[in-house]
């Protein structure tokens, strides 16, 4: 899950990193009285879950005087799409430096690896395209606590002590909370030391309950819904829905469906055992994408019964076409089920997959 800004500084902030002062205004609210003690001069930042939001006109320069007219500005606005519900109004620090670092996992060496650069600030995208060389990078095992000195050395270069520090710090922040990433751009150093002037941090989903953090702000509705059935399931881009029994089996039926040409929308893995409920759940929630045509059924059953499998399906009731590839536990009847409610069900996956594709050609 994707924290905010003004979220991810207040968990920097209690590991040491500096951030600039700031108040946040949630839309309907007034402004807090004694604005002023922030600063004369300040940022208004819309509070949204968007990359390049500072390019797409979601972060203002003001005064403690006009302030609240770029507030409101940015409430009537939608940055890519996306309508500001919240904005950070934060001190305009006193810049001398940009710096950028990030910490993210690699997953070939399964260990954290930290990027760092010299200049950061919008255009960090562009300095990694064009010149690579300029980010720097250090794996460290996950078994440290703190990142060693000499890496931290050979990360940072001539950057100041305190640039040192806040990237250990952030290392910290990174661990101590179950990160996918957590990310300051910039890190600034002014006349009173070093700022993150911006803050992200990604926390690991798998994480959530161990962080405190009971909902899952990320998700869509339905998957919301696929969550509270227990279903592993993954929203795509294309026209087949996609059912099958474990992690592998559902993997290889999409590797066929694009194998095959066609797009698959989504990835639901029921899990073992489904029963006539669950199934009946899973077939509805793939059939309530819009942009699902046809869906395969892709189960082996074991402790999972073929004939359960059928009476969801059946019981299910969806105006999609499902086409179904069953074997196991109970197969015959499981065939015999479908074949009188006038439902496909092919022998093997190829054919499954290959039906369905020409389906949505």
């Amino acid at each position: 899950m994707k924290l905010l800004e003004f979220e991810a500084k207040e968990v920097f902030g209690r590991e040491g990193i500096r951030i600039p002062k700031g108040v946040v205004v949630r839309k309907g609210e007034d402004l807090p009285p004694h604005l002023e003690e922030i600063g004369d001069r300040v940022v208004v930042k819309a509070q949204v879950d968007v990359g390049g939001r500072g390019k797409a006109g979601g972060v203002l320069m003001a005064d403690a005087g006009n302030a609240s007219e770029a507030v409101q500005h940015l409430f009537n606005a939608h940055i890519k799409g996306v309508p500001v519900n919240s904005v950070l109004i934060e001190e305009r620090l006193p810049i001398e430096h940009e710096y950028y670092v990030s910490i993210a996992i690699d997953r070939s060496k399964k260990e954290p690896v930290i990027l760092f650069a010299d200049t950061g600030g919008v255009n960090i995208e562009e300095t990694a395209r064009t010149n690579p060389d300029a980010i720097r990078t250090v794996a460290v095992s996950p078994l440290f606590a703190d990142v060693p000195a000499f890496l931290l050395r050979e990360l940072t270069g001539t950057a100041p002590a305190g640039v040192r520090d806040a990237v250990n710090r952030l290392y910290r922040v990174f661990c101590k909370n179950d990160a996918l990433l957590a990310e300051i751009n910039p890190l600034v150093t002014t006349p009173n030391g070093v700022y993150a002037a911006d803050a992200k941090l990604i926390i690991d989903d798998n994480s959530l309950a161990r962080q405190g953090i009971a909902v899952n702000r990320d998700l869509t509705e339905r998957e919301k819904e696929a969550e509270k059935h227990g279903f592993s399931y993954v929203e795509l881009e294309g026209e087949i829905g996609v059912i099958g029994n474990g992690a592998g089996l559902t993997m290889a039926t999409l590797d066929l469906i694009d194998h095959f040409k066609g797009r698959a929308a989504n990835f639901l893995d029921v899990g073992g055992g489904a029963d006539q409920e669950r199934v009946k759940h899973a077939v509805r929630l793939v059939a309530g994408m819009p942009s699902v045509r046809v869906i395969i059924v892709n189960l082996l059953g074991g402790i999972t019964r073929c004939d359960e499998v059928a009476r969801g399906i059946i019981e299910a009731g969806v105006s999609q076409e499902v086409i179904v590839r069953l074997a196991g536990t109970n197969e015959e009847e499981g065939r015999r089920l479908l074949a009188e409610k006038g439902y496909r069900m092919l022998g093997s996956m190829d054919e499954t997959v290959r039906a369905a594709v020409e389906a949505t050609a």
